[in-house]
């Protein structure tokens, strides 16, 4: 059954928007991930359903809130009604425990100063600390006393309050990243879209276009994303490393756990472990992490282990990016061992201007001001222009909704944009687009385009530069030839080729026949110099003759600065 994404038509004029908008996800979840899911999930999407209304409504405000320990006091919403009586199902099923034990660190978060110096009076006294003593002084003198584990009214026999633990995050979690496919997006996403602050292309699916085809890639993603949170607070790459899943099948989380093991040997280089930096950077197996082993093997000395390695991987195909920097680790190498250097093609010379202008101020925009000119207008659109255009032209194949690439309602983009074989599954649909630049259809459908999905969150297209005046002057001043080259280059590496686009363009639409009609304006300010993927673009636009300059800017001494 074919059908379109529907989001939840819950208003935030009713009190229970959120209840209605979990309950979507439940629904949503039940109906096309059942199979994936453990009895105990299961029981959980029933047994939610049999509960009282102010008790779902307790526990779905719990879940949206931060943690899983909660002070009953302050589990207090007007909709909801008696919290202590909304509480008591979700006891009673074990989805909140109702004096959970809490450590000194869980302590001191939830209590306030002034309640600290009451449970531990005792303790103050006796470490000889002031009675007005702040809370981190408090912290670091109890803590390492402390390391047992106690209720609440077990701390302070006398508290005024409960504090209770919520059980179910773990599965709330899990159904969460079923229905987005990621942990990155949140409850959040029905707000801003009940707001009317996002909207979401439609894109039809079928009952099998979800995230996951197994509970196993369940199970590896949830692993990868815990043991990057380790990493984040600071467990050693080395202990994290043996709880890495094996290689899945699945290119996507194939992606995730090469992205993870580049993390971890990134922490271990900067912890001085080489020879374990090597070997995540082996298992990784991504662009950047084959450079980042010939880097350590570089420093260690090992020239020819790294010569070999830059060799082969010059010879397979690399992108761009890599590509550059191989280009820089050869002859270095070469010389170290004392090869003939291969001869290399040397970077072209751009087009230079030198401004001297009053500042210091926002550069751009500075110069901006100095050459617009009324019939030569200069607009700031660094990396939306080109990139906005391509996302109006090629909408209908970047939201071709293909196995993996959607599957709920709140997408920006298709899930799968940055893997190796987006484009490449997309081909056909790309070349048709790309053919409205040959036979002049192209400008019409941008612009239909517009109008018909403006406001639409798109990977591509922001339309806070990408307005109506800023489309038409670039489809009447940018050849249409000069359009179907950056488009090409874009789709060669969407990740990679989408930064690094000059800040500036300078339309010229009263230029005479046979002169360029625009010209696009790299700006750098004092001390700036040019990164890698701006200079990967000057190669580009020097080698098919398409207008740029390079502008630098210095500040004019003046004893007088703007506002």
């Amino acid at each position: 059954m074919n059908s379109a994404f529907a989001t939840p038509t819950a208003s935030l004029d009713d009190p229970f928007y959120y209840l209605t908008n979990f309950r979507f996800v439940l629904a949503w979840v039940g109906e096309r991930h059942a199979d994936l899911l453990a009895a105990d999930e299961l029981a959980f999407l029933e047994q939610f359903k049999s509960l009282p209304q102010a008790s779902q409504a307790l526990l779905v405000r719990m879940v949206m809130r931060k943690g899983e320990l909660f002070r009953l006091s302050k589990l207090s919403y007007a909709e909801v009604g008696d919290s202590p009586a909304a509480i008591a199902p979700l006891i009673a099923l074990g989805w909140v425990e109702s004096d959970p034990a809490l450590s000194i660190d869980e302590l001191f978060n939830q209590l306030r100063l002034a309640e600290l110096r009451q449970v531990f009076a005792d303790e103050i006294r006796a470490a000889g600390l002031s009675a007005s003593s702040a809370k981190t002084v408090l912290y670091d003198t109890l803590a390492s006393q402390l390391t047992h584990t106690a209720t609440l009214q077990i701390w302070w026999a006398n508290a005024p309050d409960r504090v209770v633990r919520l059980t179910v995050m773990n599965i709330c979690d899990r159904l969460r990243l079923m229905f987005f496919g990621n942990l990155r997006q949140d409850w959040a996403e029905f707000v801003l879209t009940e707001l009317g602050l996002q909207r979401f292309e439609s894109v039809p699916f079928t009952l099998q276009s979800r995230a996951f085809q197994s509970r196993q890639e369940v199970d590896t993603y949830l692993a990868l994303h815990r043991l990057r949170q380790r990493l984040d607070v600071g467990e050693l790459p080395a202990d994290l490393h043996l709880e890495v899943p094996p290689p899945a099948d699945n290119r996507w989380l194939a992606t995730r756990r090469a992205r993870l093991l580049l993390q971890l040997g990134r922490e271990a280089e900067r912890s001085g472990d080489s020879a374990l930096a090597l070997k995540l950077y082996s298992e990784s197996g991504s662009s950047e992490a084959r450079i980042r082993k010939l880097r350590v093997l570089e420093r260690q000395g090992e020239h020819l282990a790294a010569f070999e390695l830059a060799t082969q991987a010059l010879n397979s195909s690399p992108n761009e990016t890599e590509h550059q920097a191989l280009t820089r680790i050869l002859p270095r190498l070469q010389r170290r061992l004392k090869l003939p250097a291969e001869p290399s093609d040397p970077e072209p010379a751009h087009e230079r201007w030198d401004l001297s202008l009053p500042g210091p101020q926002w550069v751009e925009r500075a110069v901006v001001e100095s050459l617009s000119e009324p019939q030569a207008p200069v607009c700031y659109v660094e990396n939306s222009l080109l990139t906005g255009l391509f996302g109006l032209l090629c909408w209908p194949a970047i939201f071709d909704p293909l196995p993996g690439a959607f599957f709920h309602p709140f997408h920006n983009g298709p899930a799968d944009l940055y893997r190796d074989d987006f484009v490449a599954r997309r081909r056909g649909a790309f070349d048709a687009c790309l053919a409205r630049l040959e036979d002049g259809s192209y400008q019409e459908v941008i612009r239909s385009t517009w109008r018909e999905k403006h406001g639409l969150a798109s990977p591509f297209v922001h339309w806070t530069i990408v307005d109506e005046p800023l489309v038409e002057l670039a489809l009447a001043c940018i050849p249409a030839e000069h359009l179907r080259l950056c488009f090409e280059r874009l789709l060669g590496d969407l990740k990679a080729n989408r930064a690094g686009l000059p800040d500036l363009i300078q339309f010229m639409p009263d230029a005479p026949v046979g002169e360029p009609r625009y010209r696009m304006i790299e700006v750098k300010g004092p001390g700036d110099r040019l990164q890698d993927n701006q200079r990967r673009w000057l190669t580009f636009f020097h080698r098919h003759e398409i207008p740029v300059a390079v502008c630098y800017v210095r500040w004019a001494e003046s004893d007088e600065r703007p506002a």
